[in-house]
């Protein structure tokens, strides 16, 4: 769990419809969340929590290009904002990687998110992956990033999801074992 910067409220803040009624509400409760309009500043492609955590794991080790990343606890999704404008390349780049995507949602001009306060505790609903440090400047790798992660990590889950139904059980993974041959190499 992360914590705003400044830069980041500032940043987030002016995407509102009423930039200081935020900035104010967020000054009497910084943990309040917000909800606000995609499309302006930024838009978010929000996946199932169980896919979105595998997805912010493998950005965060990899070292892809991401902006800022948010959970919601109850509803169990995890959004990654992108910059606004950015469907078409990120469903171009989803199309090279796979024929079928996993399921997601894109929120763009029209939509709406629900981001947490600039400094949300670990038992709220809505936290930060990664906050909000100041305004993501423009990196056109970013959806591209974020289209390759969604597909190895549903593909990933996937073949985790198989394993678990082949193998219920310890023995049953041995029992599916070859018998070893022996040879009497002496």
């Amino acid at each position: 769990m992360q914590r705003m910067t400044r830069r980041g409220v500032e940043w987030l803040s002016a995407a509102a419809d009423n930039p200081e009624e935020c900035r104010q509400a967020w000054a009497d409760d910084p943990r309040m969340p917000c909800l606000l309009p995609t499309g302006r500043f930024f838009d978010v492609v929000s996946v199932d929590q169980r896919l979105g955590m595998e997805m912010f794991d493998r950005l965060q080790r990899t070292g892809m290009p991401h902006g800022p990343s948010v959970i919601d606890r109850k509803a169990q999704r995890v959004g990654f904002f992108l910059s606004s404008q950015s469907r078409e390349t990120f469903t171009f780049y989803l199309g090279r990687e796979t024929s079928s995507p996993p399921p997601f949602r894109y929120l763009g001009q029209g939509s709406a998110v629900v981001v947490p306060g600039p400094i949300p505790l670990s038992e709220d609903r809505y936290q930060w992956l990664r906050a909000p440090t100041r305004r993501p400047e423009a990196n056109p790798l970013r959806p591209v990033a974020l289209a390759t992660a969604l597909v190895a990590s549903a593909e990933l889950l996937a073949r985790i999801d198989r394993f678990d139904e082949r193998y219920p059980t310890p023995y049953s993974a041995v029992a599916a074992l070859p018998e070893e041959t022996t040879t009497d190499a002496g």
